[in-house]
C-alpha cells in the first residue's frame, strides 16, 4: 500500500552549487549527502515538511542522470512513493499493464529498497517505489 510521498527527485548538474541555492535561497537544509553506486548519482536530501527533496548529480556519463541531463537539462526526474509492500505495489502496477523498469527491487539511497515504473505507462511521470529496510 502507498503510505505517502516519500521525496521529488530533481537531476541537477552540481551538487556543490544546488545545495547552495536550496539552503541559502530557500532556508533549507542539507541532512545527507550519499553515493548510490548501482545508479551511479552522489545524492543530496533536503526536508520539506514530511516530503524530501532529492537532488541527484551523475557520477557517470553513462548514468540515468547523466542522460536525463544531456536530453532534458536540469529539473523535476521523478515523484518517489513511499510503500511499506514493495513487491505487492511492483506486481499491482504490472496486472494494470505498466511497464516496470525494475521488476525486482534494487538498492536506493538512505538504505531503501526502490524500483522505478516507466513513464511511458505512467502518463509522462517517471515514479518510483521505494520501502524503507
Amino acid at each position: 500500500m502507498i503510505t505517502n510521498i516519500d521525496h521529488i527527485g530533481i537531476a541537477v548538474k552540481s551538487l556543490e552549487e544546488s545545495i547552495k541555492y536550496y539552503e541559502t535561497a530557500l532556508g533549507l537544509h542539507c541532512h545527507g549527502q550519499e553515493t548510490v553506486e548501482s545508479q551511479k548519482v552522489k545524492t543530496a536530501f533536503f526536508a520539506a515538511g514530511e516530503v524530501h527533496i532529492e537532488l541527484l548529480e551523475p557520477t557517470s556519463p553513462d548514468s540515468p542522470i547523466a542522460k536525463f541531463l544531456e536530453k532534458n537539462g536540469e529539473g523535476i526526474h521523478h515523484i518517489a512513493l513511499a510503500t511499506d509492500g514493495i513487491e505487492g505495489q511492483l506486481k499491482k502496477a504490472a496486472d494494470a499493464g505498466v511497464r516496470l523498469i525494475h521488476e525486482v527491487p534494487i538498492d536506493g539511497a538512505g538504505d531503501k529498497l526502490v524500483a522505478f515504473l516507466h513513464p511511458k505507462s505512467t502518463h509522462g511521470v517517471l515514479t518510483e517505489f521505494c520501502q524503507a529496510r
